[in-house]
């Protein structure tokens, strides 16, 4: 299966154009069309629907490996690119919003200080796009976090030839608008909560799918949805009602309205550590002061 037909393909169904697609990859209409034909011809079924432009079943479940499949060969280019181009003086962190607490910003002070000269940047992505960052050599290390059972690491994809370390574990919570009844209780057991408002902000809080996997339901529905990377702007949605929140217990009770830790099922937010299996010295050394 020629990558660069999948790629195409992709494109076409992300934009739901071939027109649009081409665009996007620098192409002609004609060789996007040209790119579909081809790689159903491989696969011997058709794949696109063209009016509309829509997924056939064989379609949609191709696009179920697709993204993994182009992920894993841009993470080899970068793999191997790492071995011939390394930047012993550049470090580009990826983390998750939830991820960048005191302890880290503490550890990268550190490093500032001791590595001289040292070219540091830090980019604050969703938790896919931070793995994607550090799979494909856009970030050298990252920092993403989850719900998970104490001691367990979190359901990260393959990750293929990278390095995965546990950074932090810290209590749960669910942030509670002030006025809320459950907003002055010590502790709440999220499968009481299954039928609330909820905000969906997958980047920022607990993913809700995440919660519904660990409570074994189908609850845990979206009121309002919240994209990106802004904690604050999560908060403020969630002190004014708009639906709940859940967040490591530090995090929430900086944020206002009121953080009530989670105490069922048995949960902590854990913050995980990832980078290449060839990492550069300045990349050990943030490891070492982020994981002791």
């Amino acid at each position: 299966m020629d990558p660069h037909l999948l790629r195409t393909f992709v494109a076409v169904l992300d934009h739901r154009s071939f027109s649009v697609a081409a665009s996007s990859l620098g192409y002609t209409q004609s060789a996007v069309s040209q790119h579909i034909a081809a790689l159903e011809a491989d696969l011997g079924t058709r794949l696109v629907d063209r009016r509309p432009v829509a997924p056939t079943p064989a379609g949609a479940r191709l696009m179920e490996h697709a993204p993994a499949l182009l992920l894993r060969l841009d993470a080899a280019r970068a793999d191997i690119a790492r071995l011939h181009h390394a930047h012993p003086t550049r470090l580009t962190l990826a983390c998750s919003p939830a991820a960048l607490g005191p302890s880290v910003a503490q550890a990268l002070a550190h490093l500032h200080e001791t590595a001289h000269p040292l070219d540091l940047e830090v980019r604050v992505l969703g938790r896919e796009a931070v793995i994607e960052a550090v799979l494909t050599g856009r970030a050298d290390v990252g920092l993403v976090d989850g719900a998970a059972a104490p001691s367990d690491p979190l359901p990260l994809p393959d990750l293929g030839p990278t390095t995965t370390l546990a950074a932090a574990e810290e209590p749960l919570a669910v942030l509670f608008p002030g006025d809320h009844p459950l907003a002055r209780r010590r502790s709440v057991r999220l499968t009481d909560l299954t039928q609330a408002q909820w905000i969906d902000a997958p980047d920022t809080a607990v993913p809700l799918d995440r919660l519904r996997a660990v409570c074994r339901t189908d609850g845990f529905r979206p009121r309002i949805r919240h994209r990106g990377t802004d904690l604050h702007g999560l908060a403020a949605l969630a002190t004014a009602g708009h639906g709940l929140a859940a967040l490591p217990l530090p995090l929430a009770t900086t944020l206002g309205g009121a953080a009530v830790p989670v105490d069922e099922p048995s949960l902590v937010h854990r913050t995980e550590l990832v980078h290449p299996a060839n990492p550069s010295g300045a990349v050990r050394q943030l490891v070492d002061l982020i994981t002791g």
